[in-house]
């Protein structure tokens, strides 16, 4: 769709893609990236924000994030969940197959895209289920839901326990290039486990969680990865010794990546406190040593992606004990600002967070996005990123509230956000 052209002048532009930083404008023409640079500074024909020196960059890309739609609309719409990713800068999302019914057939996932243009500000992506009804016994067609849309294929928080199953999927997927993203996690090993395992959970009287309950997952799926030769990407890895294996898996060439959540960046077990349920997650909350392995990692490119690990829970299944509440947490608008935590304290750079935030998962997906240069999509974001703030979750705008950074101090807030060239959500002054 043709929109009116738009120049962004007086920014400091970002691209993720290749590190480049410098003041200048970006010229947006017909959803794209017509001009960008420094000698970008104005243009007869188009409307002229001034960015009065804030950032400018490519949108965000969450490879995770849960939308209850279909057969969860209580929790979350395609709707309600595009509105909180523009208010955070997250301008494409990656959502998982387990809604109802499940994303395992190309019928429903024509019907999560066409639901997804008609009603949702920012561009969906849908992964398709990898095993027939998330089961883990049958291998889902995977080549006709990727002829429908599924942009990878994953059984979102479920793992395949069944190696003969993944075995198969992950050969079927190397013929076409599809991505198989895992959740690795050995449900025998988290059996009734809630949290960490570790002294914090013991005081707490809670079952702990092993960390092996990730890493012989990820250590069974290198292995085959490495059988197969198809494209495997862990969602989210949570502890070192995860961060130890991919190091050697990716030393040794083989086609692998992996994300780390927010939650896990940016707290540790210890901000559970008082039984705090917003904070029971799959994964769980690790170690502080554990946190800052995984800082470590994205900083040196172990860590590929940060994902937000959207999960919407309403207040039946938040409001209990803590080992009977669900796990997920809210995270779409809260993506920058908690990730900014790592630029602030002086962990990454601004670039780095943006590359693992954007172009890494373009990358990864084989999107045109995550990159300020000409030609790409007009996706763009400009944000402040020292702009102070304290979460009210009240003000939210996902239809739930389980926010862990509720009443939490942050830094950095989303001025504007463009989707295709046209402008989807702009912040009001106070």
């Amino acid at each position: 769709m043709s929109h009116q052209p738009i120049l962004f002048k007086n920014a400091r532009l970002i691209d993720p893609s290749s590190g480049r930083e410098e003041r200048g404008g970006v010229l947006v023409r017909d959803g794209i990236i017509a001009d960008v640079g420094a000698q970008v500074m104005e243009a007869s024909d188009a409307e002229t924000i001034d960015c009065g020196g804030q950032v400018l960059a490519p949108g965000l890309i969450d490879m995770r994030a849960f939308i209850g739609e279909p057969g969860a609309a209580h929790r979350e719409t395609l709707k309600s969940a595009g509105e909180a990713a523009a208010a955070g800068g997250v301008t494409t999302i990656v959502s998982m197959p387990d809604t109802s019914p499940v994303l395992d057939n190309s019928a429903i996932i024509d019907f999560v895209l066409r639901r997804a243009r008609d009603t949702s500000i920012v561009r969906v992506c849908p992964a398709g289920a990898l095993t027939k009804g998330l089961e883990g016994k049958e291998m889902a067609e995977i080549g006709l839901l990727r002829e429908a849309g599924a942009i990878a294929f994953t059984d979102g928080v479920r793992s395949v326990t069944n190696a003969q199953v993944m075995r198969r999927a992950l050969t079927y997927a190397r013929d076409f290039d599809g991505l198989i993203i895992h959740h690795v996690e050995d449900p025998d090993l988290v059996g009734t486990g809630v949290m960490n395992e570790g002294e914090f959970a013991a005081r707490l009287g809670l079952p702990g969680i092993p960390r092996e309950a990730e890493t012989v997952m990820l250590e069974r799926d290198i292995r085959l990865v490495r059988l197969t030769g198809g494209r495997y990407h862990a969602a989210m890895i949570s502890c070192a010794d995860s961060v130890e294996i991919m190091r050697a898996a990716k030393a040794r060439g083989l086609p692998v990546t992996c994300g780390v959540s927010i939650n896990n960046l940016a707290l540790n077990e210890n901000d559970i406190g008082d039984y705090r349920t917003f904070l029971k997650l799959s994964p769980p909350l690790r170690h502080e040593d554990d946190r800052q392995a995984m800082i470590e990692a994205l900083a040196d490119g172990t860590v590929d992606v940060i994902v937000s690990d959207h999960n919407p829970q309403d207040v039946e299944t938040k409001r209990l004990p803590f080992s009977e509440a669900a796990d997920g947490a809210v995270g779409l608008e809260t993506l920058l600002s908690a990730a900014l935590r790592l630029v602030h304290s002086g962990h990454i750079t601004l670039p780095q967070l943006l590359r693992a935030l954007s172009a890494r998962p373009a990358e990864i997906l084989g999107l045109p996005g995550g990159r300020l240069r000409q030609g790409a999509p007009a996706d763009l974001i400009v944000f402040d990123p020292d702009a102070p703030y304290v979460l009210d979750k009240r003000n939210l705008r996902s239809l739930s509230k389980n926010t862990p950074f509720d009443e939490a101090r942050l830094e950095g807030q989303v001025t504007m956000t463009m989707v295709a060239g046209r402008i989807v959500f702009t912040r009001r002054s106070n």
